[in-house]
């Protein structure tokens, strides 16, 4: 039978001596294998599980409703920020009302990395948006989680260095495996019309685009929410403002 990987998590209510040897055990007894533990935020403990039948799962939810000193709140097939949550030990925080968007802060660059790395490992198109104050750590989290999934990046335009505007690129930089990185102010309001070209045929490959300042890019194109596999948001202090009318007229008056 064919390997599944679940994902457990359960609240600690009573941390007693000897609790994860009894809910170990019982893994054991089913033959459920651990592949990864860890503590996620506080008294909740995730784990990455192994096993080639279904049923196994199901009796071990059952079994685990009728121990007092733990509530099992999540056993399902592992999404990515599960399995990142028992990575990190700790959940990315998601928007309650824009289920597409995430939010990170600067302490939180490891793993929003390693984040941006597992996405990149995905074939096919996703468009990501990327939002943040300038000097955050935007684009070099871009390029640090393409190094994790072992891709190469291209630049369609940026400021990281010096302005970039493209209005063409070689046949091996047009591969769809690469992920293409688009500053989204230099794209729409400091561009020409030969880069708007070249941007419309990237935004139409089945590839990985990383869109930074996505709100600018939206209201300066074609281009909306919709389009949007996920939104980013990268702060330096988790109560940082986002406000693009403090940089943008002037985004590129210093170059």
């Amino acid at each position: 039978m064919e390997t599944k990987q679940w994902y457990m998590e359960y609240r600690i209510h009573k941390n007693r001596p000897g609790l994860l040897g009894d809910i170990a055990s019982i893994l054991g007894m089913l033959e459920v294998n651990i592949i990864t533990i860890n503590g996620v935020e506080g008294r909740t403990r995730g784990m990455l599980l192994e096993t080639t039948d279904d049923e196994k799962i199901q009796l071990l939810g059952a079994m685990l409703k009728k121990v007092d000193s733990v509530t099992v709140t999540a056993l399902r097939p592992p999404k990515l920020v599960d399995i990142l949550a028992v990575r990190h030990g700790r959940y990315i925080e998601r928007d309650s009302d824009d289920r597409k968007t995430f939010r990170f802060t600067r302490d939180e660059l490891g793993l929003l990395v390693d984040f941006l790395g597992e996405l990149f490992k995905r074939e096919g198109n996703q468009v990501i948006g990327l939002r943040g104050m300038p000097r955050v750590g935007k684009t070099e989290s871009i390029i640090a989680g393409s190094v994790c999934a072992m891709k190469h990046w291209t630049f369609v335009s940026s400021t990281l260095l010096r302005q970039t505007v493209r209005s063409q690129m070689s046949e091996d930089e047009m591969n769809p495996n690469n992920v293409f990185i688009i500053d989204g102010i230099v794209s729409t309001i400091r561009s020409n019309e030969k880069h708007y070209q070249l941007l419309k045929e990237i935004m139409a490959m089945p590839c990985t685009k990383v869109i930074e300042h996505p709100d600018i890019f939206m209201r300066e194109s074609e281009y909306d929410h919709s389009q949007f596999d996920m939104i980013i948001e990268l702060r330096s202090t988790p109560d940082e403002e986002i406000i693009y009318d403090t940089f943008a007229n002037s985004y590129t008056d210093d170059i």
